[in-house]
């Protein structure tokens, strides 16, 4: 066999081998693996709403033997919180400060008895009103009495701060000694058992609450058309409208379902129309 033949068929063998390595080289080339999808972010819990409220005016808050804050306006707030879609977590916040808890921004609502008044709209939102309150005289069964006028000679047990201490004080003198002051409308009540005072002005819904639950007191309540109708409202941040069409959406909801008739009743008796 001639020599060039040989190497040619040698070259040629060759050659084929390079091409068959780089193809099959070229075959098993894996594509570099793309980087595993991220897994999805949990969703973001829900951020719950911190409400203030003083626990200390029994029917609409306060605590109960376990600590827990109860009461109308906190059941009022947890059935509009359920229909408008967020939670919300209570916490016990003393009068005095409770206004700048919200301002500060360490409350995000409160709810606590609060009268709407043109002087707190300045520095807070309110909600639509919830609640009518009116002031409301306790005196003993045999007194004679049948108006606010007929309290000027009378020992007044009042809470302190409140509107029963405002009309009152209009009518005897903001510092007369015959003003008692209380932490509490209860107190002022049990002072009112026990002799102490001859009658107590204070919100119609803690008086109808009491008195209700002490029968043997021996009390009676008298109304005066000269006291003004007064409306409860659920305070926000100023400006918060967000909240606020919430917290209004809430509300609607509870009055419509009869939610809201039903946790009146449970501490008022059926509401007056």
């Amino acid at each position: 066999m001639p020599r060039h033949i040989t190497i040619s068929r040698r070259f040629a063998l060759a050659t084929a081998s390079v091409f068959a390595a780089l193809a099959i080289a070229g075959c098993g080339k894996q594509e570099p693996a793309s980087a595993p999808a991220a897994a999805a972010a949990p969703p973001a819990a829900a951020r719950v709403l911190v409400v203030g409220t003083d626990a200390a005016y029994t029917p609409f808050e306060s605590q109960n033997d376990r600590g827990e804050i109860v009461g109308f306006d906190i059941e009022v707030v947890k059935a509009v919180a359920q229909k408008a879609g967020f939670e919300v977590k209570f916490v016990n916040t003393p009068w005095e400060g409770i206004f700048n808890s919200l301002a500060q921004g360490d409350r995000d609502l409160l709810v606590s008895a609060i009268t709407i008044t043109d002087e707190r709209r300045q520095t807070m939102d309110f909600s639509q009103p919830y609640f009518d309150a009116r002031q409301l005289i306790a005196v003993r069964n045999d007194a004679p009495i049948n108006s606010f006028e007929d309290l000027k000679p009378l020992k007044v047990g009042v809470q302190n701060g409140t509107t029963g201490d405002e009309v009152v004080g209009k009518l005897l003198g903001k510092s007369s000694t015959a003003i008692k002051r209380f932490e509490s409308t209860p107190l002022a009540l049990k002072e009112l058992e026990a002799g102490g005072v001859q009658a107590v002005v204070a919100d119609n819904g803690v008086v109808v609450h009491y008195l209700a639950n002490n029968t043997a007191g021996g009390f009676k309540t008298v109304s005066d058309t000269s006291f003004p109708v007064e409306k409860y409202g659920i305070a926000v941040k100023k400006g918060n409208a967000e909240l606020l069409a919430k917290i209004n959406q809430g509300l609607e909801a509870i009055r419509a379902d009869g939610t809201y008739a039903k946790i009146y009743a449970s501490y008022f008796g059926a509401e007056s129309k």
